[in-house]
């Protein structure tokens, strides 16, 4: 039997679950683990309701590993995916390790009270990992995720040497919103209020945060205005694509989210240093996530689309050659689905199919690895399979910009 354990009861492991469920000859035992407990009914409740599918639940605090250690060991899981929160990563980890089970996420480890997210912590547990044959997969998302598949399938099938790579990554869809975020409101803005940084010739180079706007069109979206941003995805690929000369990644954003975001960072509602109030330290931040809307409950009223993939531009048979691929989801398509909008439909799709190659042993290799360190091949052909096609061509000329 193929059993798994889910970590967190957001909208990504909500869409991960119903798409679990809908192969349950694949997943044939589901265990859904959240400090909500009320997350976990709801998300039980809805695949009863649409699929007739039964499926565990447990309260769980993923901070302790004791606790996750104690969930592994009463569920006995092939594979534990975490959906919960990156400052959790190490210790859901460090608790396979302990109860040998493989290991999945979907963004990379970042300490609590610091914005700064890389991998280095995560593959520092390589050797680890290999010494108990485990297999831990980190960043089977759509960015990262799937943008990484992209470059190495552009790589293995289109072109002899990549040497400048662009992720662009647009949101065009509307929730009717004065301000929300499509993901969890703490990450998120914690993600982009930090310095951009960029590769380039060997040297990460650093600016303000979103300081530099491009306006791209985007197929089936239209024209938006993206920004530099740096984004976890830059460190794995520059380290596994040595030809690389120039790797960045860009987000679009619309004027009134960034009028709002500015508001709330020069009043000091964005910081995550602890406050006094009422006798008791507070973040800032924390307390603005629990007043903005809540992501899951975006889906029934988002229209439009997303528009994300990548632009590589490199050498095949000595020519420069430029190539785009790319996904476009609809959001009112997705809620549909699995009640769900298109950026937690496009993050919880790869964690399902990464978890699919991981249990079915296509996808497995001792160690803790990153995306592009396989055979893009089985993961794209599940992309247009389970609902996220990607589309393909090649540019007249390198980017301009």
């Amino acid at each position: 039997m193929s059993k798994i354990l889910v970590i967190g009861a957001g909208g990504v492991s909500s869409v991960a679950i119903h798409k679990m469920a809908q192969l349950s000859n694949d997943f044939k035992e589901i265990t859904l683990a959240s400090r909500t407990i009320d997350n976990c009914k709801k998300i039980q409740k809805q695949i009863k309701k649409k699929y007739n599918c039964n499926i565990n639940i447990e309260e769980l605090d993923a901070d302790n590993i004791s606790e996750t250690s104690k969930i592994i060991s009463k569920y006995t899981p092939e594979l534990v995916v975490n959906l919960a929160l990156p400052y959790q990563d190490l210790n859901i980890m460090q608790a396979c390790l302990n109860k040998n089970v493989n290991y999945l996420d979907t963004a990379n480890y970042e300490p609590r009270d610091e914005a700064k997210f890389e991998y280095k912590w995560q593959w520092e547990l390589n050797n680890k990992f290999k010494e108990k044959n485990l297999m831990g997969l980190l960043g089977s998302g759509f960015d990262p995720g799937v943008t990484n598949v992209y470059t190495a399938y552009i790589k293995k099938h289109y072109l002899d040497e990549i040497h400048y790579l662009d992720i662009l990554d647009c949101n065009g869809g509307d929730h009717g919103q004065h301000f929300a975020t499509n993901f969890n409101p703490e990450i998120n803005i914690r993600e982009i209020t930090q310095k951009s940084k960029f590769y380039k010739n060997g040297k990460w180079i650093t600016g303000d945060p979103l300081s530099k706007k491009i306006e791209f069109d985007f197929p089936e979206v239209g024209k938006r205005n993206m920004y530099l941003m740096y984004h976890e995805e830059l460190e794995s690929l520059v380290k596994n694509f040595r030809d690389l000369k120039q790797a960045r990644f860009w987000m679009t954003f619309g004027d009134q989210y960034l009028n709002y975001l500015n508001v709330l960072e020069n009043v000091g509602l964005t910081s995550i240093k602890p406050i006094k109030f009422k006798n008791m330290d507070i973040i800032p931040l924390e307390f603005l996530k629990e007043v903005l809307p809540d992501p899951k409950t975006l889906g029934k009223n988002t229209e439009g689309k997303t528009c994300i993939g990548t632009i590589i531009s490199g050498l095949k048979n000595k020519k420069i050659k430029t190539i785009y691929c790319y996904n476009v989801c609809d959001h009112e398509k997705c809620f549909e689905e699995v009640e769900s909008q298109a950026v937690s439909y496009t993050t919880g799709v790869p964690a399902m199919i990464g978890s699919l190659l991981i249990l079915n042993k296509t996808w497995f290799k001792p160690g803790v690895w990153n995306l592009e360190q396989f055979d893009p091949d089985p993961f794209i052909d599940a992309l247009k399979l389970y609902g996220l096609p990607n589309k393909i061509v090649e540019l007249d000329t390198p980017l301009s910009f």
